[in-house]
């Protein structure tokens, strides 16, 4: 079922700079959650783990393979592009087969072709593979979120934590075990993520419970007329943007590390980009979970997101100018996950709650255009640095994420669902919670 947002009294503050809320006194800790919840936040953090997993082998996939650096970078672009598009149709599918199968169907999925993407002979195939592995995460991620926010204890707020929190650790650790992993061969991440998402799928089958109610069902365009709500498309079409940015700096940047390496004489394998971007990781997982919550209600939505957008922008912008320098590079590559994190759950929780629409298609439309832009960004990319050098991507990221943040501060009236304070915490969990059964 799915309620409406209870009546807010009026309020001389602005939108966007609401007051602290008062805490409730009993709170439920976040860490206090059924097994279920943690069940999906593993199997959460094995699929991010797949998205950075292979940022550090692109480098050896291009050498061994014989690629090009614009070719391999499809990797993302194929992945991406594949769950953008079945992003839109994902509530659809979850409201005839439900929560629990249409996760099992896309754990079953990655887990097949992660394995087949480290049999490939080519870079074409894992291109292809990399494609279907997109489908299984499209049904998996879109369905989770409503998952566990419907599992959790402790309101909407605390399961979008939980979730970003797994967004970061599998962004810190893909890295970390892909650079590990595939200083062995460039083969053994994509085998180390079937297992592990395989692991993964059985604690779904055993742990996750059948919905008592049965999932209202959805119509084969919902994910498209959901875009007819002004508040969703305004933000959605802020996080195109802000993807372009994000795997920009993702996907691209490996290249540009290694080349300033190699011009310093360092050696810089794939374990080394492993470090690189496990920093850059942890620092997503840290701001996500800790800083994000406490910055928004202090500060509000739109001046949170606004700052924090030209912060990153100023980040990418150093990244340009210092594109030769491998310490600079390093050290934004690291610093720009502070703001991601930030920027990460701040957008999620805001799309949950800006309309009444059911979590699920509300998650899985804005998902859709969320990895749209992170799968043109990787495409362009190699076009772009052969024509404007090193730097270039990283000024056509930071335009992007400038545009972003004039979307949201001009659009910023249709979030007053959003920016409006409730009267306590326990109050705004209920608002956002009574939503529908998953």
């Amino acid at each position: 079922m799915s309620v409406a947002a209870p009546e807010v009294a009026e309020s001389t503050t602005p939108p966007g700079d609401s007051p602290a809320a008062p805490e409730p006194e009993n709170a439920p800790s976040i860490l206090h959650q059924p097994v279920a919840v943690w069940a999906i936040a593993f199997a959460c953090m094995v699929s991010f783990m797949g998205i950075g997993l292979v940022d550090p082998i692109l480098p050896a996939i291009s050498r061994e393979l014989h690629a090009s650096p614009s070719q391999t970078m499809l990797l993302f672009t194929s992945y991406l592009i594949v769950t953008s598009i079945a992003m839109f149709f994902s509530g659809f599918i979850s409201s005839r087969l439900g929560v629990k199968r249409t996760l099992i169907t896309g754990l079953i999925l990655i887990v097949l072709f992660a394995a087949l993407a480290g049999t490939a002979g080519s870079v074409d195939a894992i291109i292809g593979f990399r494609a279907g592995w997109g489908l299984g995460n499209a049904l998996f991620i879109s369905t989770a979120l409503a998952a566990i926010v419907g599992a959790a204890s402790g309101g909407s707020g605390q399961a979008i934590i939980l979730y970003e929190a797994a967004l970061g650790v599998g962004m810190a650790v893909g890295p970390l075990a892909g650079g590990a992993l595939g200083s062995i061969s460039w083969r053994m991440p994509f085998f180390g993520t079937a297992v592990l998402m395989a692991i993964g799928l059985v604690a779904i089958v055993v742990l996750l419970p059948k919905p008592a109610a049965a999932p209202r069902k959805a119509s084969l365009g919902a994910g498209f007329a959901a875009l007819s709500r002004p508040p969703l498309l305004l933000l959605s079409a802020a996080v195109l943007f802000y993807n372009f940015g994000f795997f920009t700096l993702l996907a691209y940047s490996p290249y540009p590390l290694e080349a300033a390496a190699y011009a310093a004489g360092i050696e810089f394998g794939a374990h080394e980009l492993g470090l690189v971007f496990f920093g850059w990781g942890l620092a997503l997982a840290v701001t996500s979970v800790l800083a994000a919550p406490k910055l928004t209600r202090r500060f509000g939505l739109i001046p949170v997101l606004s700052v924090t957008l030209a912060l990153l922008a100023a980040c990418l912008v150093t990244m340009a100018l210092g594109a030769q320098r491998l310490a600079l590079l390093v050290t934004a590559v690291v610093v720009a996950g502070l703001f991601l994190g930030i920027l990460n759950t701040a957008l999620t929780e805001a799309v949950m709650e800006a309309t009444d629409l059911p979590r699920n298609i509300a998650s899985s439309t804005y998902s859709g255009v969320r990895f749209l832009g992170g799968a043109i960004a990787p495409a362009v990319s190699g076009a772009i640095a052969d024509a404007l050098g090193a730097g270039g991507p990283y000024w056509f990221a930071a335009g992007a994420v400038v545009l972003s943040m004039i979307i949201l501060v001009s659009g910023h009236g249709l979030l007053t669902r959003v920016t409006t304070p409730h009267a306590t915490q326990q109050e705004e969990a209920s608002a956002i919670t009574a939503g529908d059964e998953v």
